[in-house]
């Protein structure tokens, strides 16, 4: 009984100490958790499992995570201006604090900022990217419109090339033919200046020079020669500056053989031509050649005499006042005072060609027509003797020269007409 009360009194004492079987088991489960967390969370722990070291260690490792940060935060120094970089940066920070609470490692920590901030990075990039392409539109869609006209592209591209080439021939031919068409006005050229005389024999051993000129045996036959050749070289290359200065020897041809309507009329071609708008020459020469013409029509046409030295009169004013080139303006003068004095003028005529010499006579000067000074003379003498010195006088051979000279000096449309009209 004693014994049985002495169990009974000890009992109560372990009952009300001891927990129930149900608490133990609960007790002992959330130990086993926490237990299981700290390894899982804290892998680079060296713990052992003792209970004190595992109370310590947050407090030791709390550091760690914060370290970890702020050098992950230092690298990357050049993005945190970045608005999406500043946001992950805020992010991690509070991945940070509960970290901290947790316990988990540096090594933990520094992985997952790693890890985001390359996502973002990379996020990055793409917006960039993608700003490019929406700020140059007009490269995207011309780029994917070749992509889905791939084949147009290459058929585009090999026609473009059989253009350049058919282009690169075209003015290979264009050079060609006007090379061609000049080489056959210079032999029109050639029989227009041709000699007139007997051909010298194949046997001749004077050991003289050849002129390499043509020989015909008379005028008319050399005129004929000249104006069929003047005649092919327009056939054969029309538009071309060839035919144009063709049309232009032609009218001084027909002047020769004293056609002035057919000089007219050529000469009118070769005035309002393309090429007489681009050269001053051609156009000058052009205007004296038809004042010659209407001068050769004046005498043919005696009834209408003056209506035809009034349109001579018009080109030679032309010719003075509208042709800007040194020499054509005293041409024109010196024409002027031969139409005054054909009309009976010979006041006015004289003042011209006072007014002429004037001109040519300045010191320091040079003309491009050095016979105009001595043709001035010359006209200036007869209508009044007293009004120059007397004449030299020359020779044959001088005569001779200063006839060649004049010649060769209005071979290109002035060369016909004018004074020594058949």
């Amino acid at each position: 009984m004693s014994d049985k009360t002495e169990k009974d009194a000890d009992k109560p004492e372990t009952t009300e100490d001891a927990p129930t079987t149900d608490e133990a088991k609960a007790s002992a489960g959330e130990s086993d958790g926490a237990d299981e967390n700290d390894e899982t969370d804290d892998g680079d722990d060296e713990s052992d499992g003792d209970g004190d070291e595992v109370a310590a260690k947050p407090s030791d490792d709390a550091k760690a995570p914060a370290s970890a940060k702020k050098k992950v935060v230092e690298e990357d120094l050049d993005l945190s201006e970045d608005p999406e970089i500043a946001k992950e940066e805020l992010k991690l920070r509070e991945r940070q604090s509960k970290l901290k609470k947790k316990g988990q490692g540096k090594a933990a920590l520094a992985k997952a900022a790693s890890k985001k901030l390359a996502e973002v990075r990379e996020k990055r990039k793409a917006d960039v990217a993608q700003a490019a392409d929406a700020a140059d539109p007009l490269l995207a869609r011309t780029t994917g419109w070749l992509e889905k006209n791939q084949q147009t592209v290459q058929i585009g591209g090999a026609l473009l090339v059989v253009g350049l080439l058919a282009f690169g021939g075209y003015l290979f031919y264009q050079q060609k033919h006007a090379a061609d068409a000049s080489v056959s006005l210079s032999k029109a050229v050639a029989d227009d200046r041709g000699l007139i005389g007997e051909l010298p024999p194949d046997d001749d051993e004077s050991g003289r020079i050849k002129d390499p000129r043509p020989i015909f045996k008379t005028h008319t036959e050399k005129r004929d020669s000249a104006l069929a050749k003047y005649k092919e070289v327009q056939a054969k290359y029309p538009g071309t500056g060839a035919a144009y200065l063709a049309r232009l020897g032609e009218a001084s041809v027909l002047l020769d053989k004293r056609d002035a309507d057919g000089a007219i009329a050529a000469y009118t071609d070769a005035k309002s031509s393309p090429l007489a708008a681009a050269d001053v020459e051609v156009r000058g020469r052009a205007m004296e050649g038809l004042g010659f013409a209407y001068e050769l029509k004046a005498k043919l046409d005696a009834p209408n005499k003056d209506k035809h030295l009034d349109a001579a009169m018009a080109e030679y004013k032309a010719l003075e006042n509208v042709i800007d080139t040194k020499g054509f303006k005293e041409l024109g003068m010196y024409h002027q005072s031969r139409v005054f004095q054909d009309k009976g003028d010979k006041a006015k005529a004289k003042e011209l060609l006072v007014s002429l010499r004037d001109r040519l006579s300045k010191p320091g000067e040079t003309h491009p027509f050095a016979y105009l000074d001595e043709m001035a003379q010359d006209r200036l003498r007869m209508l009044d003797p007293k009004a120059v010195p007397p004449k030299p006088k020359y020779n044959e051979a001088q005569l001779q020269q200063m006839l060649q000279k004049l010649r060769m000096g209005q071979g290109g449309g002035g060369g016909h007409g004018g004074d020594d009209d058949e």
